[in-house]
């Protein structure tokens, strides 16, 4: 089984900046980190590959340190990464961004599963993966919480919707996002990163995709700007009450009411 996994560098603290003209975060030189959901994709691919054999790929997108995830999924496990990078797709939104990653996965080549984490803990979207698919025109599935049954040309999945879980069976090739609890991530191995260390990563730019035009990517592929980032005020107020049960209990309910929590 071909087996392809999304993943993405992002900051590794809150205390990032922000390009006051573009509106995108500042990345440079700012500590940074594979996104955890990733990690839940990474473990998904890796459990599929040992029962049912078969190759795993990643691919992520990002300036040239993005390199550093790619080599963290060898570490992991992964078999071969590719890295599609060029500075006509900074500032990317969710659309440019998943058109962008597609052109790079038609590069790679085909793939009977593609998998992405629910979503990056610096957008927060969790609309990258389904877009990807509708570009690659293949069936996917969101929220995926277990994988039920691997069947020669389909799986089954179980998904977590908002008021329900629900199975569906999906055909070969198609396109999963998987939530946290689908498995436990495995550790980064030593051994596998001194094996893997001189492993190439495929560089894929502009000039390497079908569709070079560029205004189908980076900022001028984005239909949705970004008018103002900025981190959220933190209440440090505390109040420190004394009495008895039920002269607390009042204070408690006056307190709700006046915050208009009740």
């Amino acid at each position: 089984m071909e087996i392809l996994v999304c993943i993405k560098q992002v900051p590794g603290t809150s205390k990032i900046e922000v390009d006051p003209i573009t509106g995108v975060l500042k990345r440079d030189g700012v500590d940074s980190k594979m996104n955890p959901y990733d990690l839940y994709a990474i473990e998904t691919a890796l459990r599929i590959k040992e029962q049912k054999g078969g190759t795993i790929k990643v691919i992520s997108m990002g300036p040239p340190q993005a390199k550093e995830v790619i080599k963290e999924a060898f570490m992991m496990g992964a078999d071969e990464g590719a890295l599609v990078s060029d500075r006509k797709f900074a500032g990317a939104d969710v659309l440019a961004t998943s058109y962008t990653l597609s052109q790079g996965v038609r590069k790679m080549g085909n793939f009977d599963l593609i998998l992405c984490g629910k979503q990056t803990t610096d957008g927060d979207t969790a609309q990258v993966g389904p877009e990807m698919a509708e570009y690659l025109e293949i069936p996917h599935i969101a929220n995926v919480l277990k994988i039920i049954e691997l069947k020669e040309k389909s799986v089954v999945v179980e998904m977590d919707m908002p008021n329900t879980l629900e199975i569906a069976e999906i055909r070969f090739p198609c396109l999963l996002t998987v939530e946290k609890d689908i498995f436990q991530p495995r550790l980064p191995s030593y051994k596998r990163k001194v094996s893997t260390k001189d492993r190439e990563i495929q560089i894929i730019s502009l000039n390497d995709f079908e569709d070079q035009d560029e205004k189908r990517y980076g900022l001028t592929g984005s239909p949705t700007q970004v008018e103002r980032i900025f981190p959220p005020s933190v209440n440090n107020d505390r109040e420190t009450w004394t009495g008895t049960g039920t002269q607390l209990s009042s204070k408690i309910a006056e307190k709700l009411t006046q915050l208009k929590f009740v």
